[in-house]
């Protein structure tokens, strides 16, 4: 995966939405971290691996990619805002839980210990556990990243109709 042009494209999807809102002078660390919450939710509800009450199946499979998508351009931006886009980010590929429900709640504590620390290592961790759901839901490195491509743009015209 290109995560240097991936970095890139979302740096410059993020100073113009920081200019467009004139954010440009606040810390929108925590607000991102919380956006990203609500993204990884967001994907688990239309995978519904959790709910174990219901027999209705998951969304297709371009809905969880769309979903997972959005959690990446977050993933992204909180790395922008420690600096991490000027380094070289390598991820590994770990195999860490084979459940997804497991999975999702490892993803969720790993952008708890990112948002406590700041720190390169915690950020890689949580990339590379994302990349792992990714997998566990059938989601290619290839798809995602076309996937990214698309929505970003998607994302700049919902800035130009004012989203």
């Amino acid at each position: 995966m290109q995560l240097e042009k991936l970095f890139k494209m979302q740096k410059a999807l993020d100073a113009h939405i920081e200019e467009k809102h004139q954010l440009q002078d606040e810390d929108l660390f925590n607000r991102k971290v919380l956006a990203l919450l609500v993204e990884i939710g967001e994907l688990a509800n239309e995978t519904r691996c959790f709910k174990f009450w219901s027999v209705k199946p998951s969304s297709a499979k371009e809905v969880v990619l769309e979903e997972f998508v959005d959690g990446i351009h977050f993933i992204l931006s909180l790395g922008i805002e420690c600096g991490f886009d000027e380094k070289s980010v390598l991820l590994e590929e770990k195999q860490l839980l084979a459940n997804v429900n497991e999975q999702f709640l490892l993803v969720y504590e790993m952008i708890c210990s990112f948002r406590t620390s700041k720190e390169i290592n915690d950020f890689i961790r949580l990339f590379e556990a994302y990349f792992h759901l990714a997998s566990l839901l059938g989601l290619t490195k290839k798809e995602i990243e076309q996937a990214y491509f698309k929505k970003n743009e998607v994302n700049y015209v919902r800035q130009q109709n004012n989203y």
